[in-house]
């Protein structure tokens, strides 16, 4: 069988069994772009390996990249597709966890001014400037954003309807007074284009055409640049647009905290609003940034002192 057949065959029964299975799905498609339209059968370990390292060092990606192979290759042997697995036995130690980046509220309002040049991009400054709010204001993930369509958005009620997400869940999330304002002057102008059905695009670029998510990164790159926001530590990659839920996550949490508010009590509410299928996705947060550890050593300092504090 040839290798594109094998991987398609593989999708198909992942998405049989409900699963979105997107991103193993884009890594399985770009392996095979990489090898050609051979028989499964020729595939060696030299051409699993270029495909895992390409350029660069061992990265969290390479090793994602390695775990859908794994997959695949169990049900292909399963199948009777191959015989045997060309995937390396000996595998290198994953790197540390990837640390996002949170935004400062300087670096935001650095990033909004800079939408004002919208010179060199794909999109007008009206929706440049509409992405980063409605990031910033609700926590979406850009995908979520980009996939908004005219009938997901009630500017009368506040509402946005995310649907089929990530983990195919439908949720409502409210967009509050001032992002709801910045919502219906951004829908002002967009409905001066096409398409006005209710499937049509909510965010559109300049041509009037849905903003992609690539193209959403690109255009975002852009403007980091022109804002001069960088990151100075030893990361790899510099600050990214998901960031900005990272960002939107962290204040949430560091509002509640200096709140006094129950933060254990209100996580699962806060994983629902995210669209996160487990707390533990959301409770990840709580270590994320030195400023959060702080507010909750405090919290645990002044809980373990007799007082009234939520741990």
């Amino acid at each position: 069988m040839k290798l594109p057949e094998a991987v398609a065959a593989y999708v198909a029964y992942k998405q049989s069994l409900g699963m979105r299975f997107a991103t193993e799905t884009r890594t399985l498609k770009s392996f095979y772009r990489v090898l050609g339209n051979i028989d499964i059968r020729e595939v060696d370990a030299d051409r699993v390996y270029a495909f895992l390292a390409g350029n660069g060092p061992v990265t969290a990606f390479w090793h994602r990249k390695l775990s859908a192979l794994h997959g695949f290759y169990r049900f292909a042997i399963a199948r009777g597709y191959t015989t045997s697995s060309p995937l390396p036995l000996t595998v290198p130690k994953e790197p540390r966890t990837f640390v996002p980046y949170i935004y400062s509220r300087e670096e935001m309002k650095r990033l909004l001014a800079a939408t004002a040049d919208s010179e060199r991009c794909n999109l007008s400054s009206l929706t440049c400037r509409t992405l980063l709010l409605l990031l910033y204001g609700t926590g979406l993930r850009i995908g979520e954003a980009v996939g908004l369509n005219l009938a997901d958005v009630d500017l009368y009620s506040g509402i946005l309807c995310i649907r089929e997400s990530k983990f195919y869940r439908t949720r409502l999330v409210p967009t509050g007074p001032d992002l709801t304002l910045v919502l219906v002057q951004y829908a002002a102008e967009r409905n001066k284009w096409p398409p006005l059905s209710p499937d049509g695009a909510f965010l559109l670029t300049e041509r009037g055409r849905r903003l992609s998510r690539a193209g959403a990164e690109y255009a975002f790159k852009q403007l980091r640049e022109r804002a001069q926001v960088h990151r100075d530590d030893s990361a790899r990659y510099q600050p990214r647009l998901h960031d900005i839920r990272h960002t939107y996550t962290v204040t949430r949490l560091l509002s509640w905290y200096r709140e006094g508010a129950d933060v254990q009590r209100l996580l699962p509410q806060l994983a629902t609003y995210l669209g996160h299928v487990d707390i533990a996705a959301t409770q990840h947060y709580l270590t994320m940034t030195p400023e959060l550890l702080r507010q909750a050593s405090l919290r645990f300092e002044r809980y373990a002192r007799g007082g009234d504090d939520h741990a």
